[in-house]
């Protein structure tokens, strides 16, 4: 280990608790937030998180708090692992106790996840800290009780861009220290359209909306069908095409499992998802109201639909699952979603756009 860094993770769930026990394993100064700690006495008495599965053992967590001054006044980085839809919440929380150099990394941002948080951050704070987001969260793994996470996989490559970008090789450089496996990615834009979580997980919570209101149990990865793969493939020609219109060659969905997991098997996405190890015990969501719907919509398909918008590229699938998943939940996920508007950047030209990334 260099030096050793103290480290705050905004948010105790699946991601957060074996974040914070990965890094706490490793050896650095861990303090964990909830906004409720009344689940997690277990770690603040024991002072630990006991990993299983790819990685294990107990990672010292040094505090548990619901406050949010307390949890980021010591820190040198700021690893956020809420939900997406909570980016805005947790910025506008923590802007007034942020302190000069600060180091915040969203995992994942999702989509213009990194944009939206620093002009929250900017809104109540002038202070110089530097706002990244990782294209999706290092681990795949499920917490199995109080105080225990299984890590079921960890990837190899996960690009990471600043915003501005200007600051990606400084960040990368303090972030690597802690676990290389991150790679730049060329500007938040890239990382933003590679959110592949929003091509894979509303289309298979919808096709299989009727199995999850009855509570039929199954893996949602490894029980794929060819059918619904090579839907999910369309699906992604309409990303990559956005990709292309803002001269971005993308990784398609069926690369980026290759790209992100060991020695995966089989030719096509759906093999793909069969025979990768990391999803085999990802179970389906037990209702409709998940946050593969309520997370990727406004914060993944929104925002796609947005900059396809802004480019001029017609996107028909992503349109249609977005409307239909919005009916069905009775949810209205513009308002409040990360549209141009709402991001402040509907007066933008892409080129201008482009630009000030």
């Amino acid at each position: 280990m260099s030096k050793k860094y103290s480290i705050t993770i905004l948010g105790a769930g699946n991601g957060g608790q074996a974040m914070a026990g990965h890094f706490g394993k490793l050896g650095y100064d861990i303090t964990l937030f909830n906004r409720n700690t009344d689940q997690f006495t277990d770690i603040i008495t024991t002072k630990k998180i006991t990993l299983s599965g790819f990685i294990q053992g107990d990672g010292k967590v040094k505090k548990v708090t619901n406050n949010y001054q307390d949890a980021i006044d010591d820190a040198d980085i700021i690893m956020v692992t809420t939900v997406a839809s909570a980016h805005k919440e947790v910025a506008k929380n923590i802007a007034p106790y942020l302190k000069e150099n600060q180091i915040i990394l969203l995992n994942p941002g999702r989509t213009l996840g990194a944009l939206e948080f620093r002009n929250e951050v900017e809104n109540y704070s002038n202070k110089r800290v530097y706002i990244a987001e990782a294209q999706s969260l290092i681990y795949a793994c499920r917490a199995e009780g109080k105080g225990k996470v299984r890590i079921i996989g960890v990837k190899n490559k996960v690009p990471l861009a600043a915003y501005p970008s200007t600051d990606t090789d400084y960040v990368l450089n303090i972030i690597n220290q802690i676990y290389n496996c991150f790679i730049k990615a060329k500007s938040v834009l890239e990382t933003s359209l590679e959110n592949i979580g929003a091509i894979f997980h509303p289309s298979v919570v919808m096709f299989n909306a009727a199995s999850i209101e009855r509570g039929d149990m199954f893996y949602f990865y490894n029980d794929m069908t060819p059918t619904i793969a090579d839907f999910l493939m369309k699906l992604d020609k309409e990303r990559l095409l956005i990709g292309k219109s803002f001269g971005l060659d993308l990784i398609s969905v069926s690369d980026w499992v290759s790209f992100s997991y060991s020695n995966i098997q089989g030719d096509t996405l759906c093999d793909k998802m069969k025979n990768n190890p990391a999803y085999f015990l990802i179970t389906a969501p037990d209702k409709l109201e998940t946050r593969l719907v309520t997370e990727d919509l406004p914060t993944g398909i929104l925002p796609f639909m947005e900059l396809a918008k802004l480019a001029k590229v017609e996107v028909p699938l992503l349109t249609a699952v977005f409307n239909i998943m919005e009916s069905l939940l009775k949810v209205d996920f513009k308002t409040n979603g990360r549209t141009l508007k709402n991001l402040g950047i509907d007066h933008l030209s892409k080129e201008q756009f482009i630009n000030s990334l």
